[in-house]
């Protein structure tokens, strides 16, 4: 019998929580907007991320801990002024959470390892999910196919 524990998911990764301590050394890499989003939920303005006109190939990873969220291939322009998404690379690595903090219901996606505020989740994507992950550039790393991510 295994006595390995690590939560993973289906695609391999480890989504076991990250410790406090964990949390707050990676943290210190970040900026002062990306800490904004990522750890006190906030919403960059649209049409100023970075990533929002990335079109090479590869896969958006959390900016916090570096777990994969989504691949270049299932980026799409929404004209929303946000990168937008129609599928996770594995949805095991996204939390969904209710949001009715701007008056109507929102769904807030949060990164599953570290809990970061990545953005929220629409019911109006293109097919064939329907649905429109809309993120904050500030909360992504874009790691180009063939190169190692960063840690």
């Amino acid at each position: 019998m295994s006595t390995d524990t690590t939560l993973r998911s289906r695609s391999g990764h480890d989504l076991g929580p990250l410790s406090a301590v964990e949390r707050e050394r990676l943290a210190q890499r970040l900026s002062p907007e990306e800490r904004r989003i990522l750890l006190e939920h906030g919403t960059e303005r649209p049409f100023c991320g970075v990533l929002l006109l990335q079109k090479a190939p590869g896969h958006y990873a959390c900016r916090l801990c570096g777990l994969p969220l989504f691949r270049a291939g299932a980026k799409f322009d929404s004209g929303t002024g946000w990168p937008s998404f129609d599928t996770p690379c594995d949805p095991d690595h996204l939390r969904e959470i209710a949001d009715d903090s701007l008056g109507m219901r929102r769904t807030e996606i949060r990164c599953r390892r570290c809990d970061g505020h990545l953005g929220h989740v629409f019911p109006d994507g293109p097919p064939p999910t329907g649905l429109r992950y809309c993120l904050n550039s500030a909360a992504l790393a874009f790691v180009p196919d063939g190169a190692t991510p960063g840690q």
